[in-house]
């Protein structure tokens, strides 16, 4: 299926079930009292994380999502149906926005996580409610109150602790499928993948019990200019912005002759030209093909300028499998390190979560619904 990290689609909770006028009626009895019931509660939309999910295809291709409806009350004092809820499952990695204000309402971070984006609509009274000692034959009731209408506007950012960035062939997708079970399309002339690609790298211990893994993404290859909106790649760059740790695969011995010094000062500056937050990941240069280094050659022609610029480089050859055991275990020293610092950016206040594992974004103003 079509790989899809955008989209759009307008979601409507239900409305609250209407009151009921009515009055009890029996043989012998034909002034028994009110029984008009309350009507039933909309049913929410809700939007909830699911890992195995990754992208938004699902959603793409549909527009509209109505809720139920609560069920009008009942005789004999009878409640309405509550609307079940409508339960919208999407990747973990989404954030929804209001279209309307730009406004992010949600942002779904764990397999499982819920979060309500519209909440159904409160429901009506019927006349019972309104009996007292002064008011014995009350005819009111009063109506439901409408869904709230969201459009909303959902973009995908892959999850992943290291995030590869490189030129379009310079072995991004090579690397990726040797490190990890993903298998993105490989081709042996200069091509760039069409869509990222996550793939969990085993990192063997220094116990046989002992496995540690990781996440990495391959990003679609770029080219000078993507942030700008040139080629495929700034489609992806809102992808490397979850990532702690960015690794630059860079071509040791290009076609182009472009220095791989060259090459990391352009991918760099497109980087950070779309996004300031760039700045703060943890970078990590990986010189790929290695393997085609003459014999003799001085890798310090190539590794000294990063050096300089206190960047750590990595030598690696995919295809061989030199450097891809030792580069493991550093990347995964290095995401350690990095989860382990705190960005006081990063702390968010949040909305308290009720037992059943809402996050509550909104509250009706009749608390019975909850409970409360």
């Amino acid at each position: 299926m079509k790989f899809i990290d955008q989209t759009e689609i307008d979601v409507r909770s239900g409305d609250g079930g209407d009151g009921l006028v009515s009055f009890r009626a029996a043989k012998y009895q034909p002034k028994a009292g009110l029984d008009g019931g309350d009507g039933g509660f909309g049913a929410n939309v809700v939007l909830v994380g699911n890992a195995q999910l990754n992208s938004l295809s699902s959603l793409y291709y549909r527009r509209m999502y109505q809720a139920e409806h609560g069920g009008r009350g009942g005789t004999n004092n009878c409640t309405g149906a509550t609307g079940d809820d409508l339960v919208i499952p999407v990747p973990v990695g989404t954030i929804a926005y209001d279209r309307e204000s730009g406004r992010m309402i949600a942002e779904i971070l764990e397999d499982g996580q819920k979060c309500i984006i519209a909440v159904g609509g409160i429901r009506g009274l019927g006349n019972f409610r309104f009996l007292s000692s002064s008011h014995q034959a009350a005819e009111e009731s009063t109506a439901g109150s409408p869904g709230t209408e969201v459009k909303l506007h959902l973009e995908l950012k892959l999850i992943a602790d290291i995030g590869f960035a490189g030129f379009p062939n310079a072995g991004k997708s090579t690397l990726l499928s040797v490190i990890s079970a993903a298998t993105p399309k490989i081709a042996d002339y200069p091509f760039t993948t069409m869509t990222p690609h996550l793939g969990v790298v085993e990192v063997p211990g220094s116990n046989s019990w002992e496995n540690n893994s990781f996440v990495a993404a391959d990003i679609p290859g770029l080219i000078e200019g993507a942030s700008e909106g040139k080629g495929l790649g700034h489609e992806f760059l809102r992808h490397l912005e979850r990532n702690k740790v960015i690794a630059f695969i860079l071509d040791s011995f290009p076609f182009d002759e472009m220095p791989p010094l060259n090459a990391y000062k352009v991918l760099e500056h497109e980087l950070f030209n779309y996004s300031e937050k760039m700045h703060k990941k943890k970078r990590i240069i990986i010189l790929s093909k290695s393997d085609l280094a003459p014999e003799g050659f001085d890798w310090s022609k190539i590794e000294k300028p990063f050096q300089d610029l206190g960047l750590e480089t990595i030598r690696i050859s995919s295809v061989v499998g030199t450097g891809i055991p030792a580069m493991k275990r550093r990347l995964f020293e290095i995401i350690t390190e990095e989860k382990h610092k705190i960005d006081i950016e990063d702390v968010k206040v949040t909305a308290p979560k009720e037992d059943d594992g809402y996050t509550w974004l909104v509250r009706a103003t009749d608390d019975s619904k909850f409970g409360i």
